[in-house]
């Protein structure tokens, strides 16, 4: 088992790690976000792109108004509401599911559980950082 001294060492090695990467993570954003503004303007510049923009851009419009009319339609409206009341379910489950995987991993000591189907499954996490406040 690590002492004090070699886990308070991984620890500032751990963090500086993730601080590198969240600045590069950062600097990458930044030159993405440029490189699609050069593109937009590149695009905005060119007349047989917006020409077609434009024409696509009715045809959408048309396309929006028809999708509205048949959507309004009782069968289309059922089928709406039907699809948003999954959509409910699927997250209220897949949010049990995790407080479940959670305490199951907590309870056993193991990220893995053997599914009804007999495939053994391991249970993963996804960390993301999110800033809390508003220092740069």
């Amino acid at each position: 088992m690590p002492n004090d001294n070699q886990t308070s060492q991984t620890l500032v090695s751990v963090e500086s790690l993730i601080n590198s990467y969240n600045s590069r993570l950062d600097t990458l954003q930044t030159q993405q976000k440029q490189f699609k503004e050069m593109l937009n303007s590149i695009l905005d510049n060119d007349t047989d792109f917006q020409t077609i923009a434009k024409e696509a851009s009715k045809q959408a419009k048309l396309k929006m108004i028809a999708k509205q009319k048949v959507l309004k339609l009782s069968e289309a409206a059922q089928t709406v509401d039907k699809m948003k009341e999954c959509q409910t379910q699927l997250r209220e489950i897949k949010t049990a599911l995790s407080d479940y995987l959670s305490q199951y991993v907590t309870l056993s000591g193991t990220n893995q559980i053997e599914g009804m189907d007999g495939v053994l499954r391991q249970i993963v996490y996804t960390a993301k950082l999110v800033k809390i406040s508003g220092k740069k």
